[in-house]
């Protein structure tokens, strides 16, 4: 047993007792109940003592009746314990949910870099979490809008949703701000763009119905050379006359593409800079 370690010697033998059970159960996110179970105490005694734990910093509370231990160095434990992807999916405790944006990114290898906030799509509005250094942020969609969801398997025995490549990317071209802005979805776009479905692309734009991604996705399958000239008149087809700008999150400068209705805010030198490197 590796659990010798200072800080389970000071918890007293009630709670190294409950800490040890739930890691030999995989359990370090758990419930009330669980505490209620193990140590054999009622709802309100088991309450006051995972309260104490929250107050030491053993435990965080990640919602009302929802807890997760503080990982410290229990060898290879620690590693599913701290696993963001599997607290998202634990937090939304069963509720329709799909992990997106620069979080979906991440797992579908088109950011490099790993990320201190996970985000969330779910049905009902929720507010953010943080637990274990990471941010949780909730985004709100219809249930219509619940399409292009795939399993992801985090371990041998975990598994959480995810949008699958095609629905990140449209996901990032409708809100660049949750993926870091619209340069870094266009890297992931071209980092992926062997493996992506320009078919399934073009679909999910035309579902969305959101004019800015049918002009920035075809501006960017145009630039980049994804697809055929026939995949893009499809996109063009839906335009309306308004303009809208490449990247929302920055100020509304540089020239209009009457092809695309875009401003370009964004160079398409600065966009296929990454294509170069």
């Amino acid at each position: 047993m590796h659990y010798r370690n200072n800080k389970l010697k000071t918890l007293g033998t009630q709670a190294a007792h409950l800490v040890v059970t739930l890691y030999e159960q995989n359990k370090p996110i758990f419930r009330l109940k669980e505490v209620q179970k193990i140590l054999r105490l009622d709802e309100v005694s088991s309450r006051n003592f995972v309260r104490k734990l929250v107050n030491r910093g053993v435990v965080t509370r990640l919602k009302p009746g929802l807890f997760i231990l503080v990982p410290f160095e229990l060898g290879k434990e620690s590693e599913y314990i701290g696993n963001p992807f599997v607290v998202a999916r634990e937090i939304m405790g069963g509720k329709d949910y799909f992990l997106s944006h620069a979080t979906a990114m991440e797992i579908h290898g088109g950011i490099t870099q790993p990320q201190l906030v996970v985000y969330v799509t779910t049905l009902k509005p929720r507010r953010s979490i943080t637990a274990l250094g990471i941010e949780f942020r909730f985004i709100y969609n219809q249930k219509r809008y619940f399409f292009g969801i795939s399993d992801h398997w985090v371990t041998k025995q975990e598994k959480v949703r995810v949008s699958d490549l095609e629905r990140t990317i449209i996901d990032g071209l409708k809100q660049p701000e949750y993926c870091g802005g619209l340069t870094e979805v266009a890297k992931g776009l071209w980092l992926r763009h062997q493996d992506v479905n320009v078919n399934r692309l073009i679909s999910y734009a035309i579902k969305i119905g959101v004019g800015a991604v049918i002009r920035r996705l075809g501006f960017l399958l145009e630039l980049y050379k994804i697809g055929t000239s026939e995949d893009w008149e499809i996109l063009s087809s839906h335009l309306t006359e308004t303009y809208v700008q490449l990247d929302p999150l920055l100020p509304s400068e540089g020239k209009f593409l009457r092809k695309w209705r875009l401003q370009l805010n964004v160079s398409p030198e600065e966009l296929l800079s990454v294509v170069r490197t």
